[in-house]
């Protein structure tokens, strides 16, 4: 007997990589720090779809997950920016690193986050937090951050969209085969906040010649925070099919 297409969710066809959402996740530990950069390096990661806000503001984020049901532990960073789409602001993530072999597919599949490899550093050193990416030997993001003063999670700053641009190419070389705008700002359930802290951070991008982010050295630092928490990662939105228009 042979595999029902319309059963089929990824690859390989009777045993998939990674299992499909929802994902659970345990005790994760993550730092944001946010901070200003200049525009024309914000600019550079933004596809045409977006627009710079009037105030653009980034975030750098370092993450260690000791647990997870869909791909066991796994460490990861990512930078943020916000932008424009339709009159509406959100966060938009560029890059995101990860030293998982099945969460980067899974991300880049399902979600279109653009997950790529990395090794990692994270760590304690007293009362700071940090979180260095290493790519070809070097790192080429270093985040750090204190956590010495209380918070809660509404103190945060938050936006009610959180997009990806999920872009696949043709087999055939004929151009794309999808090309989605993605919003994954309602993917998380069940949260679950153990700890909820905010401090002072400061972030470091070094040239690299593959996802070079060095021209985002900080102008000006916005604070940070610190979170443990356990959650439920669902499905995403599909805002838009750029390919159906």
């Amino acid at each position: 007997m042979t595999i029902p297409l319309d059963r089929i969710k990824s690859m390989p066809a009777f045993s998939p990589y990674f299992p499909m959402p929802p994902a659970r996740y345990r005790n994760a530990k993550t730092q944001m720090v946010y901070f200003r950069a200049a525009e024309s390096a914000i600019g550079r990661v933004l596809p045409d779809c977006f627009e710079l806000p009037t105030d653009p503001v980034c975030m750098a984020i370092g993450l260690t997950v000791p647990w997870s049901a869909n791909y066991g532990a796994f460490d990861e960073s990512a930078l943020s920016v916000t932008c424009r789409y339709e009159g509406e602001e959100g966060w938009f993530t560029p890059v995101a690193f990860l030293n998982s072999k099945s969460s980067i597919p899974a991300g880049r599949e399902i979600y279109g986050t653009p997950k790529v490899w990395a090794d990692f550093e994270i760590g304690f050193a007293e009362r700071v937090m940090y979180t260095n990416t290493y790519v070809a030997g070097t790192s080429i993001l270093s985040v750090r951050s204190t956590m010495h003063r209380e918070a809660t999670p509404d103190e945060m700053p938050a936006s009610k969209h959180s997009w990806r641009l999920k872009a696949i190419p043709r087999a055939d070389g004929n151009g794309m085969d999808v090309l989605q705008l993605i919003d994954g700002a309602d993917v998380s359930s069940d949260r679950e906040v153990h700890v909820c802290r905010a401090g002072d951070g400061v972030v470091q991008f070094n040239p690299s010649p593959i996802y070079d982010l060095s021209d985002f050295t900080p102008t000006e630092y916005l604070g940070a925070y610190y979170v443990e928490s356990d959650f439920t990662e669902n499905w995403g939105r599909i805002v838009r099919d750029f390919l159906e228009d």
